[in-house]
């Protein structure tokens, strides 16, 4: 029933529960959006007030909203996905980005084109399943980390394309900070070495050549964000009421931010040249942040954020110390929840934040970054022409037994973690007549897996955690010949779990769901994890230990290519 005023004053539910019938009588207000059937609202706020007189504890109308979404903003792509409670994936729509190279190094984006495309994907997957703004709980964000952009406030265009994570202009930055005060200078407050990867010294880079951004950012007229801020800004508002905000892994991420106080540092912001003003507020990655404009999602809550990796590794409900997930994607990540104990990595890798959720105190992380993993099979595929489409690499690779001694070490920007040399450039070591394309084919994967071992050995030793299984995901891990290798390669077991491709898109969505209530608990999110292959080690001793050692002398031969 409805009162005249628009309340609701009586309805008859069941309790889902216990699967009794009760008459709920109330006088609860209804603020329907145009698009939501008023039956619909009276379900939810009389479910709302059931639960709550019955269990005592409130649940708000996210809690029973059947699905929620995701934005997964990726190095090529940007995709919109709806799932259910369950983690299983309802619709999904996605649209690839233009990747740029003005010069050998450089690598941007256009962030108009990347905002555009978010604002496509939401409606298309939102149709396909048919779903209406008040069938999302909510919606989680997770974006490509460190990639910088620098947008207008008054327009919300940006001066210049995003500089991309990958990208390395910055090396004469890092080098003349380094010389002052050594590689390491800034690694006990932020986690991170300096190199060309993070976002800071991307600012500095657009302020000292884009021409009158400098003096805009002191005047307060230009915005800084990573991808993640970017959409945010936009999706609650843009100019008229945006929030300009980030997250604490994504903050984590440019270099700026103190993790033990998990705000700006006004040492590393001078040193930089980085006015404060421009930069967002850093906040909690699972929290309301605002509600959505775009009319396929309107008034939907923007409640989690999570930096690609981080997200992969709530994704997999690593919530334990010494839980590690690793995505194989554009590059591989490797990160190790060390709880709430922040551990400064001796063995060159970086300290950063897991995620916090809400209030709750921060977990942090030891990670591994590989630079080039994935990028390798599209570099075969578009530069080389060896195979028509990325998935074809395993085929390729299994037309020969081995690798006939060939080791590709993909330096194509530096080598990241544990080595962090930004001077070093790619090399194929080992060749000889014997080799065909096959043996290229199965060095391009088996790079994948080596450097993924450089990584686990000084997560082990930083940590003093020796990992038992490697849960693995990310678009590689449909290959099952890398995926064997890598066990193979570390001498233990490799895990497969049922969601593999969305797991960032997940792990942002939970993140959404805890600040709304559509999930209770971390016990929620366990619950949805499962395996779906697992490969044992099947190399010999012996052999295990003569690639490896193969594999470090190739990439010995990368380093100090350039000046």
């Amino acid at each position: 029933m409805c009162g005249s005023n628009g309340r609701i004053s009586g309805v008859v539910v069941e309790d889902q529960l216990t699967k009794q019938t009760f008459i709920v009588k109330a006088n609860i207000p209804v603020n329907a959006r145009r698009d939501c059937p008023v039956n619909t609202l009276y379900r939810r706020a009389v479910a709302n007030l059931l639960l709550t007189e019955r269990y005592g504890k409130t649940f708000g109308g996210a809690a029973l909203a059947h699905f929620i979404g995701a934005i997964d903003q990726g190095t090529t792509s940007t995709r919109f996905i709806v799932f259910d409670r369950s983690g299983r994936t309802v619709a999904i729509s996605q649209k690839e980005h233009e990747q740029i190279y003005p010069k050998p190094g450089w690598v941007e984006h256009n962030a108009e084109e990347i905002w555009q495309n978010t604002r496509a994907v939401i409606p298309e997957a939102m149709a396909k399943a048919n779903l209406r703004p008040c069938d999302l709980a909510a919606i989680g964000i997770t974006n490509q980390r460190e990639t910088t952009v620098i947008w207008n406030r008054k327009t919300g265009k940006p001066v210049t394309n995003a500089l991309v994570w990958q990208d390395t202009r910055v090396g004469d930055y890092v080098r003349e900070l380094a010389e002052s005060g050594g590689q390491d200078r800034f690694r006990s407050k932020t986690g991170l070495p300096l190199t060309t990867y993070f976002s800071g010294l991307k600012i500095r880079w657009i302020l000292e050549h884009i021409e009158g951004v400098r003096a805009a950012a002191e005047a307060g007229d230009v915005l800084f964000g990573n991808i993640d801020t970017f959409l945010v800004w936009h999706l609650t508002g843009g100019s008229q009421s945006g929030a300009h905000i980030t997250d604490v892994t994504n903050a984590s991420r440019t270099q700026l931010m103190d993790l033990n106080t998990l705000s700006w540092d006004a040492e590393i912001l001078e040193t930089f040249g980085i006015p404060q003003v421009m930069l967002p507020t850093i906040r909690s990655s699972s929290e309301m942040y605002g509600t959505a404009k775009e009319r396929a999602v309107e008034d939907v809550a923007i409640s989690g954020i999570l930096g690609d990796q981080q997200a992969a590794l709530v994704g997999q409900t690593c919530f334990e110390p010494g839980e590690a997930k690793n995505t194989y994607g554009t590059g591989c990540f490797l990160l190790m929840n060390t709880g709430t104990r922040k551990i400064d990595s001796k063995s060159g890798l970086l300290s950063t934040v897991g995620y916090k959720l809400g209030d709750q105190p921060p977990h942090y992380a030891l990670e591994g970054s590989i630079a080039i993993t994935g990028a390798l099979v599209q570099w075969v595929r578009d530069n080389l022409g060896l195979i028509e489409k990325s998935s074809d690499i395993e085929s390729l690779a299994r037309t020969v037994d081995d690798n006939g001694g060939l080791y590709f070490v993909p330096a194509f920007s530096g080598l990241y973690a544990p080595y962090w040399k930004d001077n070093a450039r790619g090399v194929i070591a080992g060749l000889t007549r014997y080799a065909n394309k096959g043996h290229i084919a199965r060095a391009v994967l088996e790079a994948t897996a080596f450097q993924t071992r450089d990584v686990v050995e000084a997560m082990e030793k930083d940590s003093g955690i020796k990992l038992d299984v490697l849960r693995a995901d990310g678009g590689m891990v449909v290959d099952d010949l890398l995926m064997q290798f890598q066990a193979d390669i570390l001498d233990r077991p490799v895990i497969r779990p049922v969601t593999t491709d969305a797991t960032t898109a997940l792990g942002a969505a939970y993140a959404a769901g805890l600040a709304v209530g559509y999930f209770t608990d971390l016990k929620d999110l366990r619950a949805n994890w499962a395996v779906d292959r697992t490969w044992k080690p099947n190399l010999t001793n012996g052999k295990r230990d003569e690639m490896y050692k193969l594999w470090k002398r190739a990439v010995s031969k990368s380093f100090n290519w350039v000046d």
